[in-house]
């Protein structure tokens, strides 16, 4: 390790790291050259990154020498940058040319009520005004970039959506902060028994249809029936030739369609505040069919706890017979119906989807290694033969 008055510098499997320090001006720009050269001619390096946690300012002339180590190493970024230091790179465009990290504001979760909770994240409250979504993957930079620009897309187009207003460190990893003061989900709301299931039914159905009424250009948010495809393509080498041919069928037939969906709808991600509705975690927006929104929907109420309905409760807070029935609730507000043939045939197209994700999924996560998982891959199984063998499309 190395350092000097303008830098330090050490090297890591092939990583050079130069964290540089104080004022970088046009005086001494060319000893911060002399010395990035003098410390890069020990050994060539396969990436380099500088750290600019310890950096004050720096001017054109110190861009200058950045843009010239741009010119010799391919795999350079700059990290740790305070807020006044990457306002400069951003100015002068350097963020299009190259990875430039800010440094971000650490927060710690510990003791925080989880309020939320999806795929790709769990989300907290920090405290009465504030809530914060902490990504799984702990490199989720570029998913927080792409949720926050997918929410700012909803949001334009007229969903009552919260905003993020800024990036935090948790940990390890990263995490997106919202304002929501005194928000409740609507969970919350049927535990503590402030509206009846049919009340909260209507406030989560009259808000999915705002979202499935809101058209989206293509190509803006991913297209869920390519996923979907995606999925049924997986179980090829799992299932029945015919029964793969049919899933296959199903879901190929089903149209383009530009209408916005969640994606990931239930109860926990719906919140209000002062009387006003919110929707949250908006990383899995996409525009498709409802058809595929329903099959989500039908997964977190009933089909993910089928075989164990301790998960309902861990997940919603709802036993299994009270996410039925709202499940059921939310269906018949949803079609505007209460024909039980009418709700019956467009569960089980749902269930259709519902069953190839679960599928899917267990198998992906080691399903075959243990018995509970083996028994979920097989009870999605058989509801897919016996779906298959009755349903003959999956729009409505």
């Amino acid at each position: 390790m190395m350092k000097t008055e303008l830098i330090q510098e050490s090297m890591e499997n092939g990583v050079r790291t130069i964290a540089l320090y104080g004022h970088i001006t046009s005086t001494n720009a060319p000893q911060l050259e002399q010395e990035i050269a003098k410390a890069r001619a020990q050994e060539k390096e396969q990436k380099l990154v500088l750290d600019a946690t310890h950096l004050e300012y720096i001017s054109s002339a110190g861009l200058r020498v950045v843009l010239r180590l741009k010119k010799e190493v391919k795999d350079i970024s700059v990290i740790q940058c305070s807020p006044e230091v990457y306002d400069v790179f951003e100015m002068t465009g350097f963020t299009e040319m190259m990875d430039i990290r800010k440094a971000y504001r650490v927060i710690s979760v510990d003791g925080c009520e989880a309020i939320g909770q999806g795929a790709n994240g769990t989300v907290y409250r920090i405290d009465a005004e504030t809530i914060v979504k902490v990504y799984n993957n702990p490199d989720a930079l570029p998913d927080i970039q792409r949720e926050r620009e997918l929410a700012r897309t909803a949001f334009v187009l007229g969903i009552p959506t919260a905003i993020s207003y800024d990036v935090v460190r948790v940990g390890d990893g990263y995490g997106s902060v919202f304002e929501l003061l005194n928000a409740t989900n609507l969970s919350k709301m049927i535990q503590r028994g402030e509206k009846t299931l049919d009340e909260v039914a209507k406030i989560n159905i009259d808000l999915l249809h705002l979202i499935h009424g809101t058209l989206v250009k293509p190509g803006v948010m991913p297209d869920m029936r390519e996923v979907a495809l995606d999925w049924v393509r997986f179980l090829k080498p799992y299932v029945e030739e015919n029964l793969y041919a049919k899933l296959y069928s199903l879901v190929e037939a089903v149209p383009q369609d530009y209408h916005m969906m969640h994606g990931d709808y239930h109860i926990k991600n719906v919140m209000v505040q002062n009387g006003e509705v919110l929707l949250i975690d908006m990383d899995t927006l996409c525009t498709g069919h409802p058809v595929f929104e329903l099959a989500s929907m039908y997964n977190a109420y009933l089909g993910y706890s089928e075989l164990d309905h301790e998960n309902i409760k861990k997940f919603l807070g709802l036993d299994y017979e009270t996410a039925g029935e709202f499940w059921r609730l939310c269906l018949e507000k949803y079609l505007n119906t209460k024909d039980e043939a009418v709700i019956r045939s467009v569960e089980d197209k749902a269930k259709v989807v519902g069953y190839v994700r679960i599928m899917r999924r267990t198998i992906r996560r080691a399903g075959f290694e243990t018995e509970h998982g083996r028994a979920v891959i097989e009870n999605a199984h058989q509801h897919l033969r016996e779906l298959a063998a009755k349903v003959d499309c999956l729009t409505f």
